[in-house]
């Protein structure tokens, strides 16, 4: 007879056995190798950059699938906001000729426009600390010195300052220029004020901050007389009677400004940008003499924004709303800010320097800082602010 010996399987006693001595005499990979090969310092740095490349081209990547989705004709309204939001920013315009045909995003921002308003600021309109028309959830009876409100629309947040004494509000700066600016706190300090905003255009370009552009009159100073730096640049700012002043000062040379400054007996000013092409879309004129500005559209792109208006009272209304993704808030249009200051009952008003810039510091610590610093206490560095002493 003939005995078969059965072949053994991998999960008997002895091929265990084995196996597992197998592994005890495999060696192990020490620490600083990499499939047996020892790794240098330098292969070391090369593969962390490897990896952080490859993530940031994934980023990148889906970013611009992104971009071109909005930017298609699946969503006409999502190419429109896109459009104009991202010609309001300082350094990303470029991008809305990326994504969209030249002709098609001057078609867009001329489907948004404003109406010119060429009207002057009527002064008689002021009666400071007098009656008039009043709107909103403030009457001339209840309001306080001061008074910090909360706004809110469908797409921003954002606090409003009320000075009921216009002459309060004055202008901070860090007069002489120099290349770095300062946060917004440390102009309301260094001018022993409670409260600010920031003001005009300036320099903003890696947040250095410290050189405004246009005009700044401060305490009756002309601290700088450059009207023709920019298109369109439109003065914002306070006469010695303590009413808001909102003065086209396009294409004038310095003697003619600084001639209009005079006649009109500024004291404290700055400048910003109304300037709306294929290339830029800036505003400024939101409501004068009572009248609101008329609009195609939003008027404008969703972003931070700072705006600045003064009631029939004299009172003030400084406005600083978020944007660009914070707390899930894309920003306000032209539209929103033109509401609320109809709806607290702006005479004037006038849009100031947002995006980045826009910011608000009242009785030690930001209501709203810069968007650009998430989770911060900070603004941007700036080189003037309306400050409230």
């Amino acid at each position: 007879m003939h005995l078969r010996r059965q072949k053994r399987g991998l999960f008997d006693k002895r091929s265990r056995r084995r196996r597992n001595h197998t592994r005890q005499n495999r060696p192990s990979t020490p620490p600083g190798r990499y499939n047996g090969k020892k790794l240098t310092a330098g292969k070391v740095i090369l593969r962390a950059l490897g990896m952080i490349m490859t993530f940031v081209l994934a980023v990148v990547i889906i970013l611009g699938a992104s971009l071109k989705m909005i930017c298609s004709d699946i969503s006409p309204a999502a190419k429109n906001t896109f459009v104009t939001t991202i010609l309001e920013t300082g350094k990303l315009k470029f991008l809305a000729n990326i994504f969209v045909d030249s002709d098609e995003v001057k078609a867009i921002v001329d489907a948004n426009t404003m109406t010119e308003m060429e009207d002057e600021v009527d002064g008689s309109l002021i009666s400071i600390g007098g009656g008039g028309e009043i709107s909103g959830d403030i009457s001339d009876t209840t309001q306080k010195d001061i008074e910090v409100i909360e706004v809110s629309g469908r797409t921003f947040y954002g606090n409003m300052i009320i000075v009921k004494d216009p002459s309060r509000i004055s202008l901070a700066s860090i007069y002489p220029w120099r290349d770095q600016g300062v946060n917004l706190d440390e102009l309301v300090k260094g001018a022993d004020a409670v409260a600010g905003i920031n003001g005009g255009l300036y320099n903003s370009g890696n947040n250095s901050g410290g050189r405004p552009y246009g005009i700044v009159v401060a305490n009756g100073e002309i601290q700088l007389n450059e009207p023709q730096s920019f298109p369109g640049l439109v003065l914002i700012g306070f006469d010695e009677d303590n009413i808001l002043q909102i003065i086209d000062v396009d294409g004038m040379t310095p003697a003619e400004s600084e001639a209009i400054i005079k006649e009109k007996r500024i004291r404290d000013a700055v400048t910003f940008q109304e300037d709306a092409t294929d290339k830029n879309n800036h505003f400024v004129k939101l409501v004068i003499n009572g009248n609101a500005r008329e609009l195609n559209g939003a008027g404008s792109g969703l972003n931070p924004r700072t705006c600045i208006g003064q009631r029939a009272d004299g009172s003030v209304l400084m406005l600083v709303t978020d944007g660009r993704g914070k707390s899930g808030h894309l920003g306000a249009s032209a539209s929103d800010l033109i509401g609320v200051m109809m709806e607290y009952g702006a005479v004037n008003a006038a849009n100031l320097d947002g995006g980045s810039s826009s910011s608000m510091y009242y009785e030690g610590e930001y209501l709203m800082t810069s968007v650009t610093f998430y989770y911060s206490n900070e603004s941007w560095r700036m080189p003037v602010a309306f400050v409230v002493k």
